[in-house]
């Protein structure tokens, strides 16, 4: 962020007015948000930073404060399928599964409907709760969901810091072999840290996704047992949701929702991984 706000106060380079879009603002830290609480208060000249977020109430207290709200609206099912049809070709099927699925995110259909591995992951995630009936599988499930996590993350940073490196060594005139210039070191050890937490990053958001597919399945299940009239998200994992809501109570699926909010907010004090969804799948048996 403090990058950013030095970024913000340069002059517009193409146009009359830059705009600084930060998304998922709620995850800005307390340091973080000290770093841009200035430049939001009184940006620079032709200067508009927007800050996107679920809701008002997730972003800190300090930025929230100092800003304009505008709340918009989801965008609908049909809406999402539409878009993807037209501005991606995907095939309308194809898309009004994932924009069902994904329940109006833009980017999340997107991505299901583009990438299969995106839909083999998040089709592994939705077999989980039939294998959490024993200890063994609770603990198998969990390791395994993180485990994809840790590969999701891994497959960045192949595809990312290798290219960053050479391209830092070369802007920093490495010599052929390698060699850095004398004093450079340390601003090679800066980008490798910066890509440490940024493969910390990818894997919690990998899970975030895997939390929230998790989330909209046992609210399928709570619809049918209570008989709503919702659409359902998950119509391709239909046979499961019928059998898991005749085997549990209203009440039960409420707590397994509970257990997967509590796993995210493990995430978010740096629980380590493993053991925060390892908790959850527990709880998803004994629900």
């Amino acid at each position: 962020m403090r990058d950013t706000v030095r970024k913000s106060f340069t002059a517009p380079a193409n146009g009359r007015w830059q705009v600084i879009l930060v998304e998922d603002a709620e995850r800005l830290n307390e340091k973080s948000a000290n770093a841009v609480l200035k430049a939001v208060e009184e940006p620079a000249p032709r200067t508009v930073w927007l800050l996107c977020a679920p809701s008002v109430e997730d972003v800190l207290p300090t930025i929230r404060s100092r800003c304009r709200h505008l709340n918009l609206s989801t965008p609908s099912v049909a809406a999402v399928a539409d878009m993807l049809v037209r501005r991606e070709g995907i095939e309308p099927d194809v898309a009004a599964a994932v924009a069902r699925s994904t329940q109006g995110h833009v980017d999340r259909a997107r991505r299901l409907a583009t990438d299969p591995a995106a839909r083999a992951r998040r089709a592994a995630v939705l077999k989980l709760p039939l294998r959490v009936e024993d200890v063994g599988g609770a603990l198998k499930a969990a390791q395994e969901l993180v485990d994809a996590a840790a590969e999701d993350a891994k497959q960045l940073a192949e595809e990312t810091d290798g290219k960053e490196t050479e391209e830092l060594k070369a802007a920093l005139g490495a010599a052929q072999g390698g060699r850095l210039p004398r004093g450079t070191a340390g601003v090679v050890k800066d980008l490798e840290d910066m890509q440490k937490r940024r493969r910390s990053r990818t894997q919690r958001d990998s899970l975030d996704i895997a939390l929230t597919d998790l989330t909209s399945f046992y609210r399928d299940v709570l619809a049918l047992q209570l008989g709503s009239r919702i659409a359902l998200a998950n119509t391709d994992a239909e046979d499961t949701l019928e059998r898991l809501a005749r085997g549990c109570s209203p009440e039960s699926t409420l707590r397994r929702i509970e257990a997967i909010a509590a796993c995210g907010e493990a995430l978010d004090r740096n629980v380590p991984p493993l053991l925060a969804v390892e908790a959850m799948t527990m709880a998803l048996r004994s629900g």
